[in-house]
């Protein structure tokens, strides 16, 4: 049973260990550039000055982790986030991730967040199947927006009103 709590700066090797692989090799994120531990650390800080970013934790180790960030820069968008969750594919398919977005929603219902968007490379089945979940609706799909790994990739988005 993995613990969940909120992250630190501290935890910046752990999450770019967890992230950097899907840099290098997948579609799931349009980086192509691991990110070094300080760059992590850096984003972390970002981040948790104005939104939550949570770690699952398994027998001391981070197994995964979901964070919330500015959807636009623009006034207008002030309640809205885009989420991010990824969890370590040798926990994958345990509830992680379910978990991970519970504390994460949770989080941003007590902030008052009313629209939090999911952008997600296609096809992946299992982020689909856990936005879904919880309740996150399909509203628009862009096709052959990035270009990763020698080919094209679609995104989709969803949107949930908290």
């Amino acid at each position: 049973m993995s613990s969940i709590r909120n992250a630190s700066t501290r935890d910046a090797a752990a999450i770019a260990g967890i992230y950097n692989p899907f840099v290098s090799n997948s579609v799931v994120t349009f980086e192509e550039e691991p990110l070094s531990v300080d760059a992590m650390a850096e984003r972390i800080s970002t981040v948790t000055a104005g939104y939550p970013w949570v770690v699952a934790e398994k027998d001391s180790a981070i197994v995964g982790y979901a964070y919330a960030s500015r959807f636009d820069v623009r006034a207008a968008y002030r309640y809205s986030v885009e989420t991010t969750v990824y969890v370590d594919p040798a926990h994958a398919g345990r509830g992680t991730g379910s978990k991970l977005y519970r504390a994460l929603l949770d989080d941003l219902i007590l902030r008052e967040t009313r629209c939090a968007i999911a952008r997600i490379a296609l096809p992946n089945d299992q982020s689909v199947a856990l936005h879904e979940k919880f309740g996150f609706v399909k509203v628009a799909e862009l096709r052959e927006i990035g270009y990763k790994l020698d080919r094209w990739v679609d995104v989709g988005y969803w949107e949930l009103l908290l």
